[in-house]
Protein backbone atom coordinates (compact mmCIF):
# COMPACT_ATOMS: atom_id res chain seq x y z
CA UNK A 1 0.00 0.00 0.00
CA UNK A 2 1.39 3.53 -1.04
CA UNK A 3 2.32 5.49 2.80
CA UNK A 4 0.36 8.58 1.06
CA UNK A 5 -3.36 6.23 1.47
CA UNK A 6 -2.71 6.28 5.40
CA UNK A 7 -3.60 9.54 5.63
CA UNK A 8 -7.10 8.07 4.34
CA UNK A 9 -7.56 5.56 6.54
CA UNK A 10 -6.61 6.75 10.10
CA UNK A 11 -9.17 9.61 10.42
CA UNK A 12 -11.68 9.77 13.01
CA UNK A 13 -14.48 9.33 9.73
CA UNK A 14 -12.94 6.03 9.09
CA UNK A 15 -13.39 4.80 12.67
CA UNK A 16 -16.74 6.19 13.15
CA UNK A 17 -18.01 4.44 10.32
CA UNK A 18 -16.80 1.02 11.28
CA UNK A 19 -17.90 1.15 14.54
CA UNK A 20 -21.27 2.69 13.37
CA UNK A 21 -21.83 0.03 11.06
CA UNK A 22 -20.72 -2.88 13.53
CA UNK A 23 -22.81 -1.72 15.68
CA UNK A 24 -25.80 -1.42 13.31
CA UNK A 25 -25.10 -5.25 11.78
CA UNK A 26 -24.98 -6.31 15.38
CA UNK A 27 -28.52 -5.12 16.38
CA UNK A 28 -30.02 -6.34 12.88
CA UNK A 29 -28.28 -9.62 13.29
CA UNK A 30 -29.95 -10.47 16.03
CA UNK A 31 -32.98 -9.53 15.29
CA UNK A 32 -34.74 -12.88 14.00
CA UNK A 33 -34.85 -13.25 10.39
CA UNK A 34 -33.00 -9.90 9.40
CA UNK A 35 -29.55 -10.40 7.91
CA UNK A 36 -26.66 -8.87 6.27
CA UNK A 37 -28.19 -8.19 3.08
CA UNK A 38 -31.56 -6.93 4.74
CA UNK A 39 -29.21 -4.71 6.91
CA UNK A 40 -27.22 -3.19 4.09
CA UNK A 41 -30.26 -2.84 1.95
CA UNK A 42 -31.54 -0.36 5.23
CA UNK A 43 -28.69 1.73 5.36
CA UNK A 44 -27.64 1.43 1.98
CA UNK A 45 -29.69 5.25 0.80
CA UNK A 46 -27.55 6.52 3.60
CA UNK A 47 -24.34 5.72 2.21
CA UNK A 48 -25.17 7.95 -1.28
CA UNK A 49 -24.70 10.77 0.87
CA UNK A 50 -21.29 9.78 2.25
CA UNK A 51 -17.63 9.41 0.44
CA UNK A 52 -17.74 6.58 -0.96
CA UNK A 53 -14.94 5.05 1.31
CA UNK A 54 -16.76 5.63 4.18
CA UNK A 55 -19.99 4.57 2.88
CA UNK A 56 -18.73 1.32 1.48
CA UNK A 57 -16.72 0.71 5.18
CA UNK A 58 -19.95 1.26 6.76
CA UNK A 59 -21.68 -1.26 4.57
CA UNK A 60 -18.81 -3.64 5.53
CA UNK A 61 -19.28 -3.34 9.15
CA UNK A 62 -22.78 -3.35 8.64
CA UNK A 63 -21.92 -6.97 6.75
CA UNK A 64 -19.15 -8.05 9.90
CA UNK A 65 -21.53 -6.98 12.45
CA UNK A 66 -24.50 -9.25 11.16
CA UNK A 67 -22.40 -12.40 11.12
CA UNK A 68 -21.84 -12.27 14.82
CA UNK A 69 -24.75 -10.54 15.87
CA UNK A 70 -27.23 -13.31 15.73
CA UNK A 71 -25.32 -15.53 17.52
CA UNK A 72 -26.08 -13.53 21.03
CA UNK A 73 -30.42 -14.12 20.98
CA UNK A 74 -29.11 -17.62 19.59
CA UNK A 75 -26.97 -18.39 22.97
CA UNK A 76 -29.52 -16.55 25.36
CA UNK A 77 -33.11 -17.65 24.11
CA UNK A 78 -32.34 -19.95 21.40
CA UNK A 79 -33.93 -17.54 18.63
CA UNK A 80 -30.67 -17.51 16.06
CA UNK A 81 -31.13 -14.25 13.75
CA UNK A 82 -29.88 -15.75 11.35
CA UNK A 83 -29.45 -19.38 9.42
CA UNK A 84 -26.10 -18.90 10.03
CA UNK A 85 -26.03 -19.10 13.79
CA UNK A 86 -28.39 -22.09 14.70
CA UNK A 87 -25.38 -24.26 15.32
CA UNK A 88 -24.54 -21.34 18.00
CA UNK A 89 -28.10 -21.87 19.19
CA UNK A 90 -27.86 -25.88 19.16
CA UNK A 91 -24.56 -25.27 21.49
CA UNK A 92 -25.20 -22.18 23.00
CA UNK A 93 -28.44 -22.43 24.59
CA UNK A 94 -27.86 -25.85 26.20
CA UNK A 95 -25.09 -23.71 28.34
CA UNK A 96 -26.96 -21.06 29.18
CA UNK A 97 -29.90 -23.44 30.79
CA UNK A 98 -26.93 -24.60 32.53
CA UNK A 99 -25.82 -20.94 34.02
CA UNK A 100 -23.00 -20.66 31.39
CA UNK A 101 -24.51 -17.79 29.33
CA UNK A 102 -21.50 -15.51 29.12
CA UNK A 103 -18.88 -18.32 28.74
CA UNK A 104 -21.11 -19.42 25.57
CA UNK A 105 -20.85 -15.52 24.66
CA UNK A 106 -17.30 -14.67 25.12
CA UNK A 107 -16.59 -17.74 22.79
CA UNK A 108 -19.22 -16.72 20.53
CA UNK A 109 -17.08 -13.69 20.21
CA UNK A 110 -13.83 -14.58 20.28
CA UNK A 111 -14.09 -16.95 18.23
CA UNK A 112 -15.66 -14.70 15.70
CA UNK A 113 -13.10 -11.64 16.02
CA UNK A 114 -10.72 -14.71 14.79
CA UNK A 115 -11.80 -15.94 12.14
CA UNK A 116 -13.29 -12.45 10.82
CA UNK A 117 -9.49 -11.68 11.37
CA UNK A 118 -8.21 -14.70 9.30
CA UNK A 119 -10.72 -13.89 6.35
CA UNK A 120 -9.70 -10.27 6.01
CA UNK A 121 -5.98 -10.68 6.04
CA UNK A 122 -6.60 -13.19 3.23
CA UNK A 123 -8.35 -10.28 1.50
CA UNK A 124 -5.80 -8.46 1.82
CA UNK A 125 -2.92 -10.36 1.19
CA UNK A 126 -4.25 -13.29 -1.24
CA UNK A 127 -7.30 -11.62 -3.16
CA UNK A 128 -5.61 -11.94 -6.76
CA UNK A 129 -4.76 -15.67 -6.56
CA UNK A 130 -7.52 -16.97 -4.46
CA UNK A 131 -9.92 -14.92 -6.94
CA UNK A 132 -8.18 -16.71 -9.56
CA UNK A 133 -8.80 -20.05 -7.73
CA UNK A 134 -12.08 -19.43 -7.28
CA UNK A 135 -12.58 -19.62 -10.57
CA UNK A 136 -11.79 -23.33 -11.15
CA UNK A 137 -14.90 -24.62 -9.35
CA UNK A 138 -17.22 -25.38 -12.22
CA UNK A 139 -21.07 -26.65 -12.06
CA UNK A 140 -19.19 -30.64 -11.72
CA UNK A 141 -16.79 -29.46 -8.60
CA UNK A 142 -20.15 -26.93 -6.91
CA UNK A 143 -22.09 -30.17 -7.14
CA UNK A 144 -19.50 -32.20 -4.91
CA UNK A 145 -18.41 -29.59 -2.54
CA UNK A 146 -22.83 -29.03 -2.19
CA UNK A 147 -22.99 -32.84 -1.67
CA UNK A 148 -20.49 -33.29 0.56
CA UNK A 149 -22.07 -30.94 2.83
CA UNK A 150 -25.14 -32.51 2.86
CA UNK A 151 -23.97 -35.76 3.54
CA UNK A 152 -21.17 -34.39 6.20
CA UNK A 153 -24.31 -32.66 7.87
CA UNK A 154 -27.03 -35.19 7.53
CA UNK A 155 -24.26 -38.18 9.06
CA UNK A 156 -23.37 -36.42 12.03
CA UNK A 157 -27.16 -35.52 13.23
CA UNK A 158 -28.70 -37.51 15.88
CA UNK A 159 -29.69 -41.18 14.72
CA UNK A 160 -29.38 -42.49 11.12
CA UNK A 161 -32.89 -42.95 10.26
CA UNK A 162 -34.00 -39.53 12.11
CA UNK A 163 -31.34 -37.77 10.28
CA UNK A 164 -31.91 -39.38 7.11
CA UNK A 165 -35.89 -38.44 7.02
CA UNK A 166 -34.87 -34.72 8.27
CA UNK A 167 -32.13 -34.22 4.76
CA UNK A 168 -35.13 -35.71 2.95
CA UNK A 169 -37.22 -33.35 4.43
CA UNK A 170 -35.34 -30.12 3.75
CA UNK A 171 -34.74 -31.45 0.06
CA UNK A 172 -38.33 -31.85 -0.21
CA UNK A 173 -38.91 -28.69 0.98
CA UNK A 174 -36.29 -27.06 -1.67
CA UNK A 175 -38.20 -29.02 -4.42
CA UNK A 176 -41.22 -26.49 -4.07
CA UNK A 177 -41.88 -24.33 -7.13
CA UNK A 178 -40.52 -24.52 -10.78
CA UNK A 179 -38.30 -27.26 -12.29
CA UNK A 180 -35.22 -25.32 -12.90
CA UNK A 181 -35.03 -28.18 -15.86
CA UNK A 182 -37.96 -28.52 -16.79
CA UNK A 183 -39.77 -25.51 -16.11
CA UNK A 184 -42.99 -27.14 -14.92
CA UNK A 185 -44.67 -26.67 -11.12
CA UNK A 186 -43.62 -28.86 -8.59
CA UNK A 187 -45.99 -29.75 -5.40
CA UNK A 188 -47.31 -26.19 -5.73
CA UNK A 189 -51.36 -27.79 -5.42
CA UNK A 190 -52.10 -24.57 -7.94
CA UNK A 191 -50.94 -22.17 -5.36
CA UNK A 192 -49.19 -19.24 -6.93
CA UNK A 193 -47.38 -18.27 -3.73
CA UNK A 194 -45.38 -21.80 -3.74
CA UNK A 195 -44.67 -21.01 -7.87
CA UNK A 196 -41.57 -19.24 -5.98
CA UNK A 197 -40.39 -21.52 -4.01
CA UNK A 198 -40.56 -21.48 0.12
CA UNK A 199 -37.39 -19.38 1.41
CA UNK A 200 -34.80 -21.11 3.89
CA UNK A 201 -36.19 -18.17 6.15
CA UNK A 202 -39.35 -18.67 7.38
CA UNK A 203 -38.30 -22.64 7.47
CA UNK A 204 -35.44 -21.55 10.05
CA UNK A 205 -37.50 -19.18 12.16
CA UNK A 206 -40.60 -21.41 11.97
CA UNK A 207 -37.98 -24.46 13.15
CA UNK A 208 -35.74 -22.71 15.79
CA UNK A 209 -37.66 -19.37 17.07
CA UNK A 210 -41.38 -20.54 16.62
CA UNK A 211 -41.22 -23.88 17.88
CA UNK A 212 -38.32 -22.98 20.73
CA UNK A 213 -41.15 -20.06 21.89
CA UNK A 214 -44.06 -23.20 21.76
CA UNK A 215 -41.91 -25.65 23.99
CA UNK A 216 -41.64 -22.90 26.21
CA UNK A 217 -45.03 -21.97 26.71
CA UNK A 218 -45.10 -25.61 27.54
CA UNK A 219 -42.63 -25.57 30.55
CA UNK A 220 -43.86 -24.48 34.02
CA UNK A 221 -40.79 -22.58 34.81
CA UNK A 222 -39.64 -19.18 33.85
CA UNK A 223 -36.61 -17.56 32.25
CA UNK A 224 -36.06 -15.63 35.33
CA UNK A 225 -36.61 -18.30 37.62
CA UNK A 226 -33.90 -20.73 35.84
CA UNK A 227 -31.28 -17.91 35.35
CA UNK A 228 -28.15 -18.31 37.59
CA UNK A 229 -25.33 -17.28 34.88
CA UNK A 230 -21.96 -17.90 36.28
CA UNK A 231 -19.69 -15.08 36.52
CA UNK A 232 -16.54 -15.76 34.37
CA UNK A 233 -13.70 -13.62 32.61
CA UNK A 234 -12.67 -13.04 29.86
CA UNK A 235 -8.89 -13.34 30.22
CA UNK A 236 -10.00 -17.47 31.78
CA UNK A 237 -11.57 -17.71 28.13
CA UNK A 238 -9.04 -16.23 26.34
CA UNK A 239 -6.74 -18.62 27.38
CA UNK A 240 -9.04 -21.70 26.90
CA UNK A 241 -9.55 -20.67 23.92
CA UNK A 242 -5.61 -21.31 22.83
CA UNK A 243 -6.50 -25.41 23.43
CA UNK A 244 -8.66 -25.25 20.79
CA UNK A 245 -6.33 -23.26 18.57
CA UNK A 246 -6.49 -26.16 15.55
CA UNK A 247 -10.23 -25.80 15.79
CA UNK A 248 -10.23 -22.03 15.05
CA UNK A 249 -7.67 -22.93 12.43
CA UNK A 250 -9.84 -25.24 10.84
CA UNK A 251 -13.11 -23.23 11.22
CA UNK A 252 -11.02 -20.39 9.67
CA UNK A 253 -9.59 -22.23 6.66
CA UNK A 254 -12.81 -23.69 5.90
CA UNK A 255 -14.83 -20.37 6.03
CA UNK A 256 -12.43 -18.44 3.76
CA UNK A 257 -12.32 -21.27 1.25
CA UNK A 258 -16.10 -21.68 1.03
CA UNK A 259 -16.81 -18.02 0.97
CA UNK A 260 -14.76 -17.70 -1.95
CA UNK A 261 -17.18 -19.95 -4.05
CA UNK A 262 -19.92 -17.92 -5.95
CA UNK A 263 -23.27 -18.97 -4.65
CA UNK A 264 -22.52 -20.98 -1.53
CA UNK A 265 -22.97 -18.91 0.94
CA UNK A 266 -22.00 -19.00 4.65
CA UNK A 267 -24.44 -21.54 5.74
CA UNK A 268 -22.53 -24.77 4.21
CA UNK A 269 -19.51 -23.42 5.55
CA UNK A 270 -20.85 -23.21 9.42
CA UNK A 271 -22.22 -26.23 9.14
CA UNK A 272 -19.29 -27.99 7.33
CA UNK A 273 -16.77 -26.26 10.21
CA UNK A 274 -19.26 -27.47 12.96
CA UNK A 275 -19.57 -31.26 11.94
CA UNK A 276 -16.09 -31.26 11.60
CA UNK A 277 -15.55 -30.20 14.92
CA UNK A 278 -17.69 -32.86 15.63
CA UNK A 279 -16.01 -35.65 13.93
CA UNK A 280 -12.86 -34.65 15.06
CA UNK A 281 -13.53 -34.08 18.98
CA UNK A 282 -13.14 -36.65 21.61
CA UNK A 283 -16.77 -36.06 23.21
CA UNK A 284 -19.04 -36.32 19.96
CA UNK A 285 -21.97 -37.33 22.46
CA UNK A 286 -21.80 -33.88 24.25
CA UNK A 287 -22.44 -31.59 20.91
CA UNK A 288 -26.16 -30.55 20.92
CA UNK A 289 -25.74 -30.58 25.05
CA UNK A 290 -23.70 -27.50 25.42
CA UNK A 291 -20.09 -28.72 23.69
CA UNK A 292 -17.98 -25.06 23.23
CA UNK A 293 -16.30 -26.55 20.35
CA UNK A 294 -19.36 -26.65 18.28
CA UNK A 295 -19.27 -23.13 19.24
CA UNK A 296 -15.40 -22.10 18.32
CA UNK A 297 -16.03 -23.49 15.02
CA UNK A 298 -19.11 -22.20 14.06
CA UNK A 299 -18.29 -19.06 14.73
CA UNK A 300 -14.69 -18.51 13.08
CA UNK A 301 -16.04 -20.09 10.03
CA UNK A 302 -18.96 -17.42 10.16
CA UNK A 303 -16.93 -14.38 9.90
CA UNK A 304 -13.98 -15.87 8.41
CA UNK A 305 -16.20 -15.72 4.91
CA UNK A 306 -17.05 -12.00 5.22
CA UNK A 307 -13.45 -10.98 3.84
CA UNK A 308 -13.09 -14.04 1.32
CA UNK A 309 -16.52 -13.34 -0.14
CA UNK A 310 -15.35 -9.79 -0.96
CA UNK A 311 -12.56 -11.34 -2.80
CA UNK A 312 -14.24 -12.14 -6.25
CA UNK A 313 -16.11 -8.46 -6.02
CA UNK A 314 -12.88 -6.57 -5.23
CA UNK A 315 -10.87 -8.63 -7.54
CA UNK A 316 -12.94 -10.04 -10.46
CA UNK A 317 -15.84 -7.46 -10.18
CA UNK A 318 -17.82 -10.84 -9.34
CA UNK A 319 -20.42 -10.57 -6.54
CA UNK A 320 -20.70 -14.18 -4.57
CA UNK A 321 -23.70 -13.39 -2.65
CA UNK A 322 -26.86 -11.42 -2.51
CA UNK A 323 -24.91 -9.02 0.42
CA UNK A 324 -21.74 -8.84 -1.43
CA UNK A 325 -24.01 -7.98 -4.60
CA UNK A 326 -25.42 -4.89 -2.85
CA UNK A 327 -22.41 -3.58 -2.06
CA UNK A 328 -20.93 -3.79 -5.50
CA UNK A 329 -24.17 -2.27 -6.86
CA UNK A 330 -23.31 0.82 -4.09
CA UNK A 331 -19.83 1.03 -5.63
CA UNK A 332 -21.79 1.06 -9.30
CA UNK A 333 -23.46 3.86 -7.91
CA UNK A 334 -20.50 5.96 -6.51
CA UNK A 335 -19.08 5.61 -9.76
CA UNK A 336 -16.55 2.87 -9.18
CA UNK A 337 -15.52 -0.17 -11.83
CA UNK A 338 -15.34 -3.11 -10.30
CA UNK A 339 -12.39 -5.40 -11.08
CA UNK A 340 -8.71 -5.31 -11.35
CA UNK A 341 -8.83 -1.79 -12.04
CA UNK A 342 -10.10 -0.78 -9.23
CA UNK A 343 -6.35 -0.88 -7.23
CA UNK A 344 -5.08 1.73 -9.66
CA UNK A 345 -7.85 3.88 -10.73
CA UNK A 346 -8.94 4.60 -7.30
CA UNK A 347 -6.72 3.07 -4.68
CA UNK A 348 -7.83 5.53 -1.92
CA UNK A 349 -11.49 3.91 -2.34
CA UNK A 350 -9.73 0.11 -2.46
CA UNK A 351 -7.17 0.28 0.09
CA UNK A 352 -9.08 2.17 2.75
CA UNK A 353 -11.77 -0.16 2.14
CA UNK A 354 -9.80 -3.67 2.86
CA UNK A 355 -7.91 -2.22 5.58
CA UNK A 356 -10.75 -0.75 7.58
CA UNK A 357 -12.37 -3.95 7.41
CA UNK A 358 -9.42 -4.55 10.22
CA UNK A 359 -11.26 -1.86 12.08
CA UNK A 360 -14.46 -3.42 11.72
CA UNK A 361 -13.50 -6.54 13.39
CA UNK A 362 -11.62 -5.01 16.61
CA UNK A 363 -15.23 -2.71 16.61
CA UNK A 364 -17.05 -5.75 16.79
CA UNK A 365 -14.73 -7.30 19.14
CA UNK A 366 -14.80 -4.71 21.94
CA UNK A 367 -18.58 -4.23 21.19
CA UNK A 368 -19.13 -7.76 21.66
CA UNK A 369 -17.07 -8.54 24.89
CA UNK A 370 -17.64 -5.32 27.04
CA UNK A 371 -21.38 -5.69 25.76
CA UNK A 372 -21.48 -9.46 27.14
CA UNK A 373 -22.81 -7.97 30.19
CA UNK A 374 -25.88 -6.80 29.41
CA UNK A 375 -26.55 -9.31 26.75
CA UNK A 376 -26.80 -11.31 29.70
CA UNK A 377 -29.93 -9.26 31.03
CA UNK A 378 -32.48 -10.26 28.29
CA UNK A 379 -32.24 -13.52 30.63
CA UNK A 380 -33.41 -11.68 33.24
CA UNK A 381 -36.99 -10.59 31.58
CA UNK A 382 -39.56 -12.98 32.35
CA UNK A 383 -40.97 -15.54 29.53
CA UNK A 384 -44.38 -14.07 29.62
CA UNK A 385 -42.95 -11.09 27.79
CA UNK A 386 -40.23 -13.05 25.74
CA UNK A 387 -42.84 -15.41 24.27
CA UNK A 388 -44.61 -12.77 22.69
CA UNK A 389 -41.91 -10.55 21.76
CA UNK A 390 -39.91 -13.12 19.84
CA UNK A 391 -43.01 -14.55 17.91
CA UNK A 392 -43.56 -11.10 16.84
CA UNK A 393 -40.18 -10.26 15.93
CA UNK A 394 -40.13 -13.77 13.98
CA UNK A 395 -43.30 -13.05 12.10
CA UNK A 396 -42.32 -9.46 11.09
CA UNK A 397 -38.80 -10.97 9.88
CA UNK A 398 -40.84 -13.75 7.60
CA UNK A 399 -43.07 -11.30 6.45
CA UNK A 400 -40.02 -8.59 5.63
CA UNK A 401 -38.16 -11.26 3.60
CA UNK A 402 -40.56 -10.51 0.27
CA UNK A 403 -43.78 -8.66 2.24
CA UNK A 404 -45.68 -12.08 1.82
CA UNK A 405 -48.20 -12.49 4.04
CA UNK A 406 -47.67 -16.50 2.70
CA UNK A 407 -44.25 -16.71 4.18
CA UNK A 408 -45.98 -15.74 7.94
CA UNK A 409 -48.19 -19.30 7.22
CA UNK A 410 -44.80 -21.18 6.39
CA UNK A 411 -42.97 -19.64 9.30
CA UNK A 412 -45.84 -20.58 11.67
CA UNK A 413 -46.68 -24.35 10.23
CA UNK A 414 -42.76 -25.31 10.04
CA UNK A 415 -42.75 -24.01 13.62
CA UNK A 416 -45.39 -25.99 14.90
CA UNK A 417 -44.08 -29.09 12.64
CA UNK A 418 -40.88 -27.90 14.54
CA UNK A 419 -41.97 -28.50 18.02
CA UNK A 420 -43.66 -31.57 17.41
CA UNK A 421 -40.19 -32.47 15.45
CA UNK A 422 -38.61 -31.98 18.80
CA UNK A 423 -40.24 -33.70 20.58
CA UNK A 424 -39.36 -37.40 18.78
CA UNK A 425 -35.90 -36.42 18.47
CA UNK A 426 -35.73 -35.39 14.60
CA UNK A 427 -32.82 -32.83 14.45
CA UNK A 428 -33.34 -29.58 12.57
CA UNK A 429 -29.39 -28.91 11.46
CA UNK A 430 -30.69 -31.47 8.23
CA UNK A 431 -33.59 -29.76 7.64
CA UNK A 432 -31.98 -26.84 7.10
CA UNK A 433 -28.55 -28.13 5.12
CA UNK A 434 -31.67 -29.35 3.02
CA UNK A 435 -33.20 -26.85 1.91
CA UNK A 436 -30.01 -24.69 1.63
CA UNK A 437 -28.22 -27.08 -0.54
CA UNK A 438 -31.00 -28.66 -2.50
CA UNK A 439 -31.08 -25.39 -5.22
CA UNK A 440 -27.60 -25.67 -5.21
CA UNK A 441 -27.22 -29.00 -5.96
CA UNK A 442 -30.17 -29.56 -8.30
CA UNK A 443 -28.98 -26.36 -10.15
CA UNK A 444 -25.27 -27.72 -10.71
CA UNK A 445 -25.88 -31.01 -11.60
CA UNK A 446 -28.58 -29.59 -14.17
CA UNK A 447 -26.06 -27.50 -15.77
CA UNK A 448 -23.76 -30.45 -15.39
CA UNK A 449 -25.85 -32.26 -17.50
CA UNK A 450 -26.49 -29.80 -20.69
CA UNK A 451 -22.59 -28.93 -20.50
CA UNK A 452 -22.07 -32.88 -20.83
CA UNK A 453 -24.69 -33.33 -23.50
CA UNK A 454 -22.57 -30.45 -25.34
CA UNK A 455 -19.76 -31.99 -25.04
CA UNK A 456 -21.44 -35.49 -26.30
CA UNK A 457 -20.26 -36.63 -23.17
CA UNK A 458 -21.87 -38.92 -20.04
CA UNK A 459 -22.82 -37.42 -17.18
CA UNK A 460 -20.05 -39.35 -15.05
CA UNK A 461 -17.58 -38.68 -17.15
CA UNK A 462 -17.95 -34.91 -17.20
CA UNK A 463 -18.02 -34.68 -13.49
CA UNK A 464 -15.00 -36.19 -13.17
CA UNK A 465 -13.40 -34.68 -16.10
CA UNK A 466 -10.93 -32.51 -13.73
CA UNK A 467 -8.62 -33.46 -11.20
CA UNK A 468 -9.93 -31.26 -8.91
CA UNK A 469 -13.35 -32.90 -9.13
CA UNK A 470 -11.42 -36.00 -8.18
CA UNK A 471 -10.11 -34.63 -5.16
CA UNK A 472 -13.34 -32.89 -4.18
CA UNK A 473 -14.78 -36.48 -4.73
CA UNK A 474 -12.04 -38.14 -2.90
CA UNK A 475 -12.74 -36.29 0.26
CA UNK A 476 -15.97 -36.87 0.23
CA UNK A 477 -15.49 -40.59 0.32
CA UNK A 478 -12.71 -40.23 3.49
CA UNK A 479 -15.38 -38.13 5.02
CA UNK A 480 -17.74 -40.15 4.91
CA UNK A 481 -15.61 -43.27 5.53
CA UNK A 482 -14.39 -41.53 8.76
CA UNK A 483 -18.06 -40.70 9.71
CA UNK A 484 -19.19 -44.27 9.67
CA UNK A 485 -16.31 -45.36 11.64
CA UNK A 486 -17.06 -42.94 14.64
CA UNK A 487 -20.69 -43.85 14.52
CA UNK A 488 -19.21 -47.19 15.06
CA UNK A 489 -17.26 -46.35 18.24
CA UNK A 490 -20.21 -44.09 19.24
CA UNK A 491 -22.58 -47.29 18.93
CA UNK A 492 -20.16 -49.33 20.51
CA UNK A 493 -19.56 -46.91 23.77
CA UNK A 494 -23.56 -46.67 24.20
CA UNK A 495 -23.87 -50.35 23.68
Amino acid sequence: MDLSLLGHLFTPAVFLAAFAGVLIGIVVGAIPGLNGAVGISLMLPMTFAMPPQLGILLLGGIYMGCMYGGSITAILINVPGDVVAAPAAMEGYPLTRQGQARKALYYSIFSSMIGGTVGVLVMIFFTPPLARFALQFGPAEMFFVSLSGLIIVGALSGSIPKSAFAVLFGLLISTVGIDQIAGTDRFTFGENQLRSGISVVPVVLGLFCIAEMLSVLGRRETVEGGYRDQAIKRRTVLFDLMRHKMLLAKGSVIGTIIGLLPGVGTTLAVFMSYTEAKRSSKHPETFEKGNVEGIVAAESANNATVGSALVPLLALGVPGSPTTAIIAGALVVHGVILGPSLFQNRPDIAFVFIYGMLFTVVAMALIGAYGIKYFSYILRIRTAYIVPTVLVLSLFGAYSLRNSLFDVFVAIVIGILGALFRRVGIPPAPIIIGVVLGPLIETNLSRSMRIAEARSLSLPQYLFDSGLSWVLFGIVIVLLLIVIQMRRKMAATEG
